[in-house]
């Protein structure tokens, strides 16, 4: 009997962060690494309802993984695929074929254990071995694990697995879970953990969870993925849990095979893709809230990380334990909702701006690649100038325009003199009372819903020119976000990936064609810097 049973999650939790698009190369190398590092439980991705894509670790039916197996599966590693309880119908799944997956390991969350445990016997019946996942562990009482153990001992499963999904467990919990489950799970029936790395624990409780049982009778299950790659804040790396193995309990882990396969396979995808410990995913962890949440603020809006934790507040436990999004935007939308009276500072702005022309200085790279061609138009034609949510230090403001809290903490912190010397105009989710120098404009009044990033800046700013009428607004810097290249220095870039990237410059452009049409060419635009985005508007 072996002790200790490593298994990688690197293909399905990782699956989140790509869309389970790895490519055939990668999960195949990954697969032939890990197998050949010794690691004993290889998780191959997911089964799901849909026809198998080529390329990716969503597969229909098992035998969709054989053409990425690049060695023969050797007898002592059990190849694994997870099923969500309620996301794939076990009759597509044929008779178990041991050449290609061992074993299906079945998640549930804690209000659905019968739903999950029903599906043990039927997948049984076809040759699998079953491995059970007990989502948010950390919700159970100790009644409730009780109850759980007591039905998983009726089924006879290879495995239950302790699951900390918002990875807000500390060790104390933990040990608490431990103490339930190892008494009154059957001592034939391993015991895992897998955990999330939002706290920064991930590591650390595996060590724990390792050392606690490993006295014990019972074999065990800890999990890991390559770099912590996985959903979120990721998980304990495979890499340091298996060097702690070897270290304390001398087992044979081949780490050169695993730092293969980290630097063959997973690197590229750190240029492209984010994971691990985030402040956000911290603020997840505290509040043992769905990471989708999180996600859904920082990308979808860049909220800040306190605001984050304002919203988390109006939520109930329990709905921050699942992912509504229409829901969570509701609720995103009636935190930012700030009314003010904006009519005095609207009158204060047509004063000072109708009429007149406007340099609106944008966070692009051609801000300071353009910089001596638009020095010349400040020279010549004395226009009002404007910084849209960012300070270049190479530029002298008249105005700051601030639609986001953090670029407007970051901008006052980093460049106190040039922000000092400015007015501001600010819209009223971050401030409804100004100082002397700053104008307050209704947030609400200049978004229009309908995009996802439907909060972009420069269209923010746009809307409220509608108002202000000046002649003509000349634009340097709106390049687009096509590469994270197409920012200056001195500004905090968007925390997007290649994909959310391309969406957010698609639905700019949408959104400029949509603002074309509500201004009858009232004002005229001049752009110094060409882009997809100044091209729509100089139409």
């Amino acid at each position: 009997m072996k002790k200790i049973n490593l298994l990688d999650c690197t293909l399905r939790d990782g699956a989140y962060i790509v869309n389970g698009e790895f490519g055939t190369t990668t999960i195949g190398g990954v697969i032939q690494k890990l197998q050949n590092a010794n690691v004993d439980i290889i998780e191959c991705g997911w089964l799901k309802d849909p026809e198998h894509k080529v390329g990716t670790t969503y597969y229909h039916v098992p035998s969709d993984l054989e053409q990425y197996k690049l060695v023969p599966k050797r007898k002592f590693t059990t190849y694994v695929a997870m099923i969500d309880y309620n996301r794939y119908d076990v009759n597509n799944l044929p008779m178990c074929d041991t050449s290609v997956i061992d074993a299906i390991r079945i998640v549930f969350p804690c209000d659905k254990v019968d739903e999950g445990l029903s599906l043990v016997t039927p997948i049984r019946e076809k040759g699998y071995k079953v491995y059970l996942q007990a989502a948010n562990t950390l919700g159970y009482s100790d009644t409730d694990l009780i109850e759980l153990a007591l039905k998983v001992n009726k089924l006879k499963p290879e495995g239950l697995s302790i699951v900390d999904t918002f990875g807000a467990m500390y060790k104390k919990d933990l040990f608490r879970i431990l103490e339930v489950l190892n008494n009154y799970l059957d001592k034939d029936i391993k015991l895992g953990f897998h955990s999330h790395n939002n706290q920064q624990l991930s590591y650390a409780l595996s060590m724990e969870f390792v050392d606690f049982l490993y006295e014990t009778d019972r074999e065990i299950i800890v999990d890991g993925s390559l770099t912590g790659m996985g959903r979120g804040a990721g998980n304990t790396p495979l890499e340091l849990i298996a060097n702690y193995l070897n270290k304390a309990y001398s087992t044979d882990y081949d780490m050169n095979m695993i730092m293969d396969a980290i630097d063959m396979y997973i690197t590229p995808f750190m240029d492209n893709f984010k994971w691990g410990y985030q402040i956000p995913y911290l603020i997840s962890g505290i509040y043992e809230c769905h990471v989708n949440n999180v996600a859904y603020l920082t990308k979808t809006h860049r909220t800040a990380s306190k605001d984050i934790k304002i919203i988390f507040d109006a939520l109930d436990k329990e709905t921050r334990r699942h992912y509504d999004y229409d829901n969570l935007e509701n609720v995103y939308a009636e935190y930012q909702n700030k009314v003010v009276d904006d009519l005095p500072s609207k009158e204060i702005l047509k004063n000072a701006l109708s009429n007149k022309t406007i340099l609106a200085v944008l966070p692009g790279s051609s801000a300071k690649e353009k910089l001596i061609e638009t020095q010349k138009i400040i020279d010549t034609e004395k226009p009002v100038v404007v910084g849209i949510n960012s300070i270049i230090p190479d530029y002298n403001y008249d105005y700051l325009f601030f639609t986001n809290e953090v670029k407007y903490e970051y901008a006052k912190e980093t460049y106190k003199e040039k922000f000092e010397n400015s007015k501001k105009i600010i819209t009223s989710n971050i401030k409804t009372l100004g100082d002397n120098d700053e104008i307050i404009i209704n947030y609400n009044d200049i978004l229009k819903r309908g995009w996802k990033y439907y909060d972009n800046s420069m269209i923010m700013f746009l809307r409220l020119m509608r108002d202000i009428l000046p002649e003509k607004i000349d634009i340097v810097g709106f390049d687009g976000y096509r590469s994270d290249k197409n920012y200056s220095e001195g500004t905090l870039k968007a925390s997007l990936d290649v994909g959310e990237m391309n969406i957010l410059h698609n639905e700019i452009i949408d959104m400029l064609k949509d603002y074309k049409k509500t201004i009858n060419d009232k004002i005229k635009f001049y752009s110094i810097s060409d882009s997809d985005f100044t091209r729509i508007l100089n139409n």
